[in-house]
């Protein structure tokens, strides 16, 4: 269907609107492409840059410890200038050694101290992940379980996994994000150390089902770390904290580095800081339920000897965390959504840059940014942390790569066009809105799948992604994809893959990895889950709404003011009375409980509903109940002939309204305390 561009702006315009004031969150809008409940994710990098730093680069690889200081220095002083955030530190590690390691910029901006390499803590977030990942590869070491274990047996009595599939879940899926869950968001976290939950009592009520048969897709999520966590916990009999700072964190000398909320070097923690404008702005620390997901603080000489003991087989100095063969089953692939695109091993992702392999893991939680990279063949590690969501690693790694790793030749990336690959007109099939799998399917904050969502459409020389926003069109740039074969694409802007997947009909179902430097699935989604077509249809509701509004109260009152009497004798009053009444329900809840999230930070979700949200939330429920008594009397309306024939089509239309509502709601899990 072809949209005239006006109306498909002013309607992309509305239904931003309606959509940031259902769930909104001033402060978000540092991240990119970022989604309100977003408290803990993993971010993309940024786009490839020109080669940075010395003029000349050196040989391809680490060679000289003053170059690579004066290059760091180069690159970390224009970030902090740059306003990238308030501090950063770096580590390099290489054949062993900690090569370099500095801080840059400040830990806080009103006390004005600075960053130390090897005293100031950052929370590595999603980092955290590779820790629990190695834990569970020390237990299969240990014999206490097999990755390839089906995890119920080891859940206990209180917490339940929801599979609706034959197939099961195992310790190998869920260090490879392929386990069929999703996120969720709400109730991640806790303000207070004192309202921090126990794994076990968290995951009880916040575990997602799976959704996806185990083992087909990768879906990222912190969740199932926690879960992982949990587990490690539960068959090692000790606590998940005390387990890695007694078989991981000291064994290695991370002396500072701590799971514990708040850390016992708090003194030292960054600040964690959310730029608006050209200022800073400090954000409140976060208590995560999630702990082995994302829960780690730690310094950049600390990180060093993780970095090490991976790079090493294991062994750090004197010191061994795993065995050879267990490091390598962490960095090998077990999952790759096409044989072409970049896969996962056990935590590790990989990530293809300038003709290498590099593993490695991001980690972004509100107010800091993190990123670890390694590269296996060439003995070299890379640790990168900041005090801000947006940071300074997707600009760094780029340029370090640039400059220590440049591609060998100027196509380094190319794949021969297939003699298969489709003819132009079979592009159209794989045209389409698309969705991330990543969003929360099963609670309020599937609101924030709008967020997560591309356009692919046919362009001049094959096919276009386009990264909208809410309101407008994105200020990124679409990205341009040339055939290469059979359902692969690649990037004319970086080279990279992206890959399709049809289902048993034939029909396009999945992108893998379309949206640069991240590793995820989008799903494509039907015409009647379009972010348009259902803001059109609430906007379009509201209206219908504020009709039913004057009806009741205004329209009587308006009548006795001109001093004439109501038309309408009981008990066709009441039936005005009850749809004004359904009517001021719905507006005020619209209305009222996306504003409401407003002005209290809809970011602090990650803490819960708050008590005046679950009392809105009560709005809907008894509006869909009443209209149950409405669509009677409207019935009524035309069978026992009420009415003037407008009349009863106004009312007709409100219950109409009601009903759409109601289908409305309840698809973005609104209505009900789906929480």
């Amino acid at each position: 269907m072809n949209i005239p561009p006006l109306l498909k702006g002013a309607f992309r315009g509305l239904i931003g609107l309606l959509i940031v004031l259902l769930l909104a969150v001033p402060g978000s809008a540092s991240q990119p492409n970022g989604m309100p409940l977003d408290v803990e994710a993993e971010p993309a990098l940024a786009l490839p840059q020109t080669n940075a730093g010395a003029a000349t680069p050196p040989a391809r690889g680490l060679s000289d410890r003053t170059e690579l200081a004066a290059f760091m220095d180069d690159i970390f002083n224009s970030q902090i200038a740059a306003q990238a955030a308030p501090g950063a530190v770096v580590a390099v590690v290489k054949d062993g050694e900690l090569w370099f390691a500095k801080g840059y910029g400040y830990a806080d901006l009103d006390r004005q101290i600075p960053v130390d390499a090897e005293k100031t803590l950052f929370r590595v977030a999603s980092i955290s992940k590779l820790f629990t990942a190695t834990a569970t590869l020390q237990l299969q070491e240990q014999g206490l379980l097999n990755l390839e274990d089906d995890i119920t047996a080891y859940l206990g009595d209180r917490v339940r996994l929801d599979n609706p599939f034959p197939a099961p879940v195992t310790f190998a899926q869920l260090l490879t994000h392929t386990d069929g869950s999703t996120k969720r968001r709400l109730g991640l976290a806790a303000p207070t150390a004192a309202k921090l939950q126990s794994l076990e009592n968290y995951l009880t009520d916040h575990l997602p089902p799976i959704v996806y048969p185990p083992g087909k897709l990768f879906s990222y999520s912190s969740h199932s770390m926690a879960l992982l966590g949990y587990l490690v916990q539960r068959i090692a009999d000790q606590p998940f904290e005390d387990y890695i700072d007694e078989h991981i964190l000291r064994p290695l000398g991370m002396n500072r580095s701590s799971f514990a909320q708040p850390s016992p070097h708090a003194d030292d923690l960054a600040t964690g800081y959310q730029q608006r404008g050209k200022t800073f702005e400090p954000v409140p620390y976060l208590y995560l339920n999630i702990g082995p997901a994302a829960a780690l603080s730690s310094t950049a000489t600390d990180m060093a000897h993780f970095m090490i003991a991976h790079l090493q087989g294991g062994q750090y100095q004197d010191q061994r965390i795993l065995e050879p063969e267990s490091v390598a089953a962490m960095h090998r692939i077990h999952f790759r959504s096409h044989p072409d695109l970049p896969g996962t091993g056990y935590g590790f992702r990989e990530r293809q840059v300038n003709g290498l392999s590099a593993l490695g893991h991001l980690g972004s939680l509100r107010g800091y940014s993190s990123s670890l990279t390694l590269l296996p063949e060439q003995n070299v590690g890379l640790f990168m942390a900041s005090n801000s969501l947006s940071g300074v690693h997707g600009q760094v790694i780029w340029q370090f790569f640039n400059h220590y790793f440049p591609a060998e030749t100027d196509d380094a990336k190319a794949v021969a066009v297939s003699a298969t690959a489709p003819s132009p007109p079979d592009l159209e099939r794989f045209t389409g809105t698309y969705r991330d799998l990543e969003y929360p399917r099963h609670t309020i904050g599937k609101l924030t799948a709008p967020f997560r969502r591309i356009h692919i459409k046919r362009g001049k020389s094959g096919l276009e992604i386009e990264t909208p926003s809410l309101f407008f069109r994105s200020s990124m740039p679409n990205s341009q994809l040339e055939l290469i074969g059979p359902m692969l694409f690649r990037h004319r802007d970086d080279g990279t893959l992206t890959a399709f997947e049809a289902d048993e009909q034939g029909d396009i179902r999945y992108a893998h990895n379309p949206v640069f430097a991240k590793m995820g699935t989008y799903t494509k989604i039907a015409w009647y889950e379009g972010v348009l077509l259902h803001g059109g249809l609430f906007i379009g509701a509201m209206l219908i709404f504020l009709t039913g509004v004057w009806v009741w109260p205004l329209h009587p009152i308006l009548h006795r003011l001109r001093g004439k009497s109501l038309a309408t004798p009981l008990p066709h009053a009441s039936a005005w009375r009850l749809a004004g009444l359904v009517s001021s329900l719905n507006l005020i809840f619209l209305i009222g409980f996306p504003l409401s999230l407003w002005r209290y930070g809809a970011w602090k979700l990650a803490y819960g509903m708050p008590w005046f949200g679950i009392a809105f939330l009560t709005l809907p429920i008894a509006a869909a109940l009443l209209t149950v008594g409405m669509g009677a009397i409207a019935l009524l309306a035309w069978y026992q002939s009420w009415w003037t024939v407008i009349r009863r089509g106004h009312y007709t239309l409100l219950a109409l309204a009601a009903v759409l509502s109601i289908a409305l709601l309840s698809y973005w899990r609104v209505l009900g305390f789906q929480i």
